[in-house]
């Protein structure tokens, strides 16, 4: 299938493996391009720069013709790593950026000086005019079906009302767990789909066997929206302990989140500590867990290798 998508990324398929945070790893992205599609990882998910250093060179040794490769960056104030994250993937190359949560009008400069195509996560009309107006290749459009972090509008909805005025293309985050929901998402006119939820209960993924058994047996029906983990909210498996502490901000947190010159030091003290916690949960079963995951794990049967599962969606 040839789309806009197809063509920019020169793979098989209109498809990204979507970056997830502490869940997607080489070995995922290997077997995306094997497979024909594109996949990407959150730089955030190497804690030191000789890791993500050592993660580029394995990925540019491994690409195929057909399948690419790319990195998010999380471009708000409160990831103090992001600068040394865009030079050392600028230095070495990849294919591609996915730009999360802030303004990405440095990733967009320093990329195309590289010749790297730079797509932006958005959830609504003025933020995808914002990026367009930076010079972005393509706005990844994250709908309220998504996982993790996601947009308020139906997948129809902010696909249609995007294209109406952009002039790049748009890709649809959010809602796709089979071939029939992605050639959907197409028909509302996305040129492909960023796919994260299914691929977290995977054998590649380096996350505990709890949290890939989670996604197998809970379903969509046990999703439900955070603001423990960053201050935005995030779709996380209704476990017993998420039940227990509340998905809403300590009074607190409401309360400095009102004035403007604290909240984002609020914000930035949510996001290191929430992500602590989803650190300890990706890695290892407590009572104390906490998993991030997409209505879309309603798909997940079972734990299978990556490519059975993009088998599902081509």
């Amino acid at each position: 299938m040839k789309t806009p998508l197809t063509q920019l990324l020169q793979i098989e398929h209109p498809i990204i493996m979507a970056p997830m945070f502490l869940v997607s790893n080489v070995a995922m992205v290997k077997a995306a391009m094997q497979a024909g599609i594109a996949g990407c990882i959150p730089a955030l998910n190497y804690r030191t720069l000789p890791e993500l250093r050592e993660a580029i060179t394995e990925l540019k040794a491994a690409k195929t013709e057909n399948g690419a490769f790319g990195f998010n960056l999380i471009v708000n104030k409160s990831n103090l790593k992001f600068p040394e994250q865009l030079k050392v993937c600028c230095e070495l190359g990849c294919n591609f950026f996915i730009t999360s949560l802030g303004n990405p009008k440095q990733v967009i400069e320093e990329a195309h000086q590289n010749g790297t195509l730079v797509f932006c996560d958005v959830v609504n009309l003025e933020q995808a005019k914002k990026v367009e107006r930076l010079g972005c290749d393509a706005v990844i459009a994250v709908n309220n079906q998504a996982g993790g972090h996601r947009g308020s509008l139906s997948p129809q909805k902010l696909i249609e009302e995007l294209n109406e005025v952009l002039s790049i293309p748009v890709i649809s985050a959010g809602g796709v767990g089979t071939k029939v929901e992605l050639e959907e998402k197409l028909n509302f006119g996305a040129v492909g789909v960023s796919i994260g939820s299914p691929f977290i209960a995977s054998e590649e993924a380096g996350v505990s066997n709890e949290y890939k058994t989670a996604c197998v047996q809970y379903g969509a029906n046990d999703i439900v929206l955070t603001q423990k983990i960053s201050g935005t909210p995030c779709t996380v498996i209704n476990t017993p302990y998420v039940q227990e502490i509340g998905t809403e901000q300590t009074w607190l947190e409401k309360l400095l989140n009102k004035n403007k010159w604290l909240k984002k030091y609020v914000k930035m003290l949510r996001f290191l500590k929430g992500t602590n916690m989803v650190t300890k949960a990706a890695t290892e079963a407590t009572y104390k867990t906490v998993w991030v995951a997409g209505p879309t794990i309603e798909y997940s049967k079972a734990i299978e290798p990556i490519a059975k599962i993009i088998e599902r969606f081509v």
